[in-house]
């Protein structure tokens, strides 16, 4: 195989393989190529998404060696993301009786979903997040997203217990938007003891739901690094918990008026 054709099938697989440890013998299958040849194709690799700010090529020491990619996302690609995404949201048709902002559409955009998930696992690949949890179910998809990015399984907690999740832990918490006494529950075969765990979540509040989330992983024994959500709103500034990042922050939502969206 020519090393054109090596170059494009090295970095095929590791942006396939996201935050995944890749040994140099594992890439050089099919490729009829010497480890110190595909080191130096990392080399170029690496120096071409680092320069283009497309992520990181990280070496792995040790007796197989390899490598590891980070995801990564240029400033350039993702203002034009922020703007496209406000651009769609600021539509005043969006505005739906009772003050509220018609997201789905937006929230499954496959493309849309892909960046918000390698921001967010951008952000946090530092943390040694093992799992991303999420409360079902407008915000698996983001969820799903950032723990490819991850690589990391997603848990997945229900607001309603279901046979098929087997013994389950429950709380009950106040919603922050209705007032009224809800409950969550998480199956204790999905969540591994003392994880590190990311929340995501699509949107916030007061920040009730990620609070009880937080509460509900404490029965886990599990550490929360983080809380991405993809909209938070500017009112209450002050939320529930204590820190989270946010993509886009929301202002006041009513009939006849502009819709404010700002990126924090």
């Amino acid at each position: 195989m020519r090393r054109a054709e090596r170059l494009v099938w090295m970095t095929k697989s590791l942006l396939d393989h996201p935050n995944q440890p890749l040994s140099l013998s594992d890439l050089s299958v099919g490729l009829t190529a010497a480890k110190s040849s595909l080191s130096e194709d990392v080399a170029v690799v690496r120096q071409v998404l680092e320069a283009k700010q497309a992520g990181q090529v990280l070496s792995i020491p040790g007796a197989a060696g390899g490598v590891k990619y980070l995801a990564g996302i240029s400033e350039s690609e993702r203002a034009g993301f922020i703007h496209r995404v406000r651009e769609r949201l600021t539509d005043p048709a969006r505005i739906l009786p009772g003050g509220f902002l018609y997201m789905l559409d937006v929230l499954a955009d496959p493309e849309i979903l892909d960046y918000a998930g390698r921001l967010f696992a951008r952000e946090f690949v530092e943390q040694g997040v093992h799992v991303v949890v999420t409360v079902e179910t407008k915000g698996i998809p983001l969820a799903v997203a950032t723990a490819h990015y991850l690589h990391v399984p997603v848990v997945v907690v229900r607001r309603e217990h279901r046979v098929t999740d087997g013994p389950v832990i429950s709380v009950h918490y106040v919603s922050g938007s209705t007032r009224r006494i809800q409950t969550m529950s998480l199956s204790k075969r999905a969540m591994p003891l003392h994880a590190r765990a990311l929340i995501v979540d699509d949107f916030m509040k007061a920040g009730a739901t990620v609070k009880a989330v937080h509460g509900l992983l404490a029965e886990f024994s599990a550490s929360v690094v983080g809380t991405a959500v993809f909209m938070a709103t500017a009112v209450p500034a002050q939320k529930l918990v204590d820190t989270y990042d946010s993509l886009f922050r929301l202002g006041s939502v009513e009939e006849g008026q502009p819709i404010f969206i700002t990126s924090p």
